[in-house]
């Protein structure tokens, strides 16, 4: 069921983020002269390997004028829509992180094992409450591994989208109620 709305939902937003997509392509490509993609080696299920698309937001380790505005909204992860596709991916899981991630987070133990047994997602409860510690991002993986199911990655989804059209940092005050948060 969860595979079937993955790719569901991810031709869907796709289409939708079509013209999007083309013109942060184009801006990317005339405008600010980089590649258009990102390229990575993320852990995904089963602590198996993939590389994770994103939409180039620096060059020369700086942030690009549009790779800022990109980051801001999260429209820089558009293109993982296509490692959902190819099902390295679900649109909602543990955030997709790197081996260095994993290393530094000290995640590499049998405590931390369960956060594999799901495909990295797009979106989730770890990074729609970022910009928190590690201890954080655990207790939000370990909670969606525990209680997942569509109910909760449409509420994920939704947030998301919100950070999307307003930012991120605009819609984690009002989840907060906070006005300090970044």
């Amino acid at each position: 069921m969860k595979r079937t709305f993955d790719i569901t939902f991810s031709l869907i937003a796709l289409m939708v983020f079509a013209i999007p997509t083309s013109i942060i392509a184009f801006v990317l490509t005339f405008k600010e002269r980089h590649p258009i993609f990102f390229k990575q080696n993320r852990i995904g299920k089963n602590k198996q390997t993939f590389e994770i698309l994103k939409f180039q937001t620096m060059f020369n380790e700086i942030s690009t004028p549009t790779g800022k505005l990109l980051r801001k909204t999260g429209l820089d992860e558009l293109p993982q829509f296509i490692n959902v596709l190819k099902g390295d991916m679900s649109i909602v899981g543990p955030r997709a992180l790197t081996i260095f991630d994993i290393e530094r987070l000290n995640w590499n133990d049998q405590f931390h094992s369960t956060r594999w047994d799901l495909k990295p997602g797009i979106t989730g409860f770890a990074q729609v409450y970022g910009g928190q510690h590690r201890k954080t991002s655990w207790f939000w993986d370990k909670y969606y591994i525990q209680k997942n199911n569509l109910f909760i990655d449409f509420a994920i989804i939704g947030v998301s989208f919100l950070m999307n059209i307003f930012g991120k940092t605009k819609i984690r005050k009002i989840i907060f109620q906070k006005s300090s948060l970044k």
